[in-house]
């Protein structure tokens, strides 16, 4: 309780240390001969002993990669040093290593669930909206029959009547007074057997189903409550934790909207939040919609009235928002929304609404969508995605999600098929014929070079030696405006490279040159320096006719071709 109060534990968090008490001394009292005199102060029997050995047990009880094991053994460690802190309660010093060291599990990880898709997310939201509008129909029709009731005590034969029982349960008459009053249920009117489910068949089970259903045509109970949770987490994009957790304090009315103000125990942080208001229609012929846009303000107000009722009998300075009436046995009772109760969970209202969803019916899934749906938005903006937690909990929780995989997915891909073009794109390979075409008008417009480019193509202005370029000053592999830093070693891998048949001489030496290199470096050492270029070169040779390749090497053998490559290429590899 100390611990709870001082760090401001939540309800869930509080149950949690419970049960790791109960484990731990469950384990105690079955391990330790003399259970009934141990105790953290004195030495003997030694607990540090059973602590470990609790401890390397734990996880051989649940599943591989499970959090429980970790959290059961820090929660008993944060309860022995809040012990040790007090100045009454000594603690052995035999504890003190455990107590400062590591705790010997590992965290183990969390089994994330994927959001919902567009589809799913769509149904959920029109199923929220029809069990919503049915919540109120249902309650607008208890609302009628309230106004038409009277104090039952005040006749004889006013426990009869729906309106005077609705009328004593709004006004805080004991539920069980009202069925000392109700007669037999063999001798109920129409108007109570109508009320009454086809399942009810005992006495007993019909006196009890009666009770429920006439607290349900006056207040929400859990499974109502789904639908205004499930519309609330989408207009708002938090937690159900934040959303189920608003007080009338938390939620200011302006005149553009609502401020609501939501609290994340988990994390001890309070946001404020404020959410505009949509536009009136135009026109007055348009019919009220059962199922509008997501306004947080039109939702939070359909919340409030659907459990004013509730809120106004609870008494409470600053009632919660999600309340719900139990009616357990005979006693009416309020509590608060329970999304995970047995047999009203969200699983529960998917069924009661006929709604199957694809995966496990999980309210964070909604919020995943949402996440999507922002950084959808931001377009993958981190920070603007993130703001409502720190950015390490949106890489470990959110950015998993299938939509996000698909949309890195498709930029990656993007990514590599520019790269792969521009890697695969080679030099453009012009025969004679196709050289003797330059002179057409069309030209420059067929091969992506204009007049002055050709001119000087022909003039042998652009030649870098094995071949000839559209402009050494617009290189991809360099700055705009400066040289191009890699020619002529790696022209045949440039796009703006253009061989002539002038060029083949040069070809041949460098083929020549390459097949030199192959014998003396390793196969993977050259496809990394050459491999392309050294593939393109293949490519354009093939395409040369035995005539040409003779006359080339002739040329060659006659001196009036070199190689015209930096001297460094030749001394790199020189030994």
């Amino acid at each position: 309780m100390e611990l709870s109060a001082a760090a401001e534990l939540a309800m869930g968090t509080v149950h949690c240390y419970r049960h790791a008490v109960v484990e731990f001394c469950t384990f105690v009292d079955q391990t330790t001969p003399a259970a009934a005199t141990a105790t953290l102060e004195h030495a003997e029997p030694d607990l540090l002993h059973v602590i470990l050995e609790w401890v390397r047990g734990l996880p051989s009880r649940y599943p591989a990669g499970s959090q429980q094991p970790a959290g059961l053994a820090s929660r008993v460690r944060n309860l022995i040093i809040h012990r040790s802190q007090h100045p009454d309660r000594p603690v052995t010093a035999l504890l003190n290593g455990w107590l400062t060291g590591a705790i010997g599990l590992r965290k183990g990880v969390t089994q994330e669930v994927d959001e919902f898709t567009r589809a799913d997310k769509r149904a959920l939201i029109r199923a929220a909206w029809d069990d919503l509008r049915a919540l109120e129909q249902r309650l607008d029709r208890g609302g009628e029959l309230l106004a038409a009731g009277a104090d039952p005590r005040a006749d004889i034969d006013g426990w009869t009547s729906p309106s005077n029982l609705l009328w004593a349960i709004d006004h805080g008459v004991e539920t069980r007074e009202i069925l000392d009053h109700l007669p037999p249920p063999d001798h109920w009117p129409p108007a109570l057997v109508g009320l009454l489910p086809p399942t009810a068949a005992s006495a007993t089970m019909r006196r009890r189903a009666l009770l429920r259903a006439l607290a349900g045509m006056l207040y929400p109970h859990n499974l109502d409550l789904h639908a205004l949770r499930v519309l609330l987490v989408a207009a708002t994009g938090h937690t159900s934790e934040e959303v189920t957790g608003l007080a009338e304090a938390d939620v200011e009315f302006t005149a553009h909207g609502v401020q609501l103000t939501f609290t994340k125990l988990r994390a001890h942080a309070v946001r404020r939040r404020a959410y505009g208001t949509a536009p009136a229609p135009q026109t007055t012929s348009v019919p009220h919609l059962s199922r509008p846009r997501l306004d947080a303000a039109d939702i939070v107000r359909r919340l409030m009235a659907v459990t004013e009722r509730l809120r106004r009998r609870s008494g409470l300075p600053s009632p919660p928002l999600f309340l719900r009436a139990v009616v357990h046995v005979y006693d009416l009772t309020i509590r608060p929304f329970n999304g995970d109760m047995k047999g009203a969970s969200l699983k529960s209202w998917l069924d009661r609404v006929g709604l199957t969803l694809d995966g496990p019916a999980d309210i964070r899934r909604l919020r995943k969508s949402g996440k999507v749906e922002k950084a959808l938005a931001y377009r993958g903006r981190v920070n603007d995605i993130t703001d409502d937690h720190s950015v390490e909990v949106f890489r470990g929780h959110y950015a998993h999600g299938t939509t996000l995989h698909v949309i890195a997915g498709h930029v990656i891909t993007t990514a590599q098929q520019r790269w792969f073009a521009e890697a695969t794109t080679g030099p453009m390979v012009l025969t004679s014929d196709g050289e003797a075409e330059l002179d057409h008008p069309q030209a420059s417009s067929m091969v992506g070079l204009s007049t002055e480019q050709i001119g000087r193509l022909r003039d042998g202005a652009m030649d870098m030696g094995v071949s000839s370029c559209r402009d050494p000053l617009d290189s991809p592999f360099g700055r705009p405006g400066q040289p191009c830093p890699v020619a002529p070693l790696r022209c045949l891998e440039c796009r703006h490279a253009v061989v002539l048949p002038s060029n083949l001489p040069q070809l041949l030496l460098l083929a020549d040159h390459l097949d030199a290199l192959r014998r003396r470096l390793t196969p993977q050492h050259f496809h990394t320096l050459w491999g392309q270029s050294h593939a393109n070169l293949t490519a354009v040779l093939q395409d040369r006719t035995d005539a040409e390749i003779a006359l080339a090497r002739t040329q060659i053998a006659n001196g009036e071709e070199t190689l015209h490559i930096p001297l460094s290429a030749r001394a790199e590899f020189d030994r």
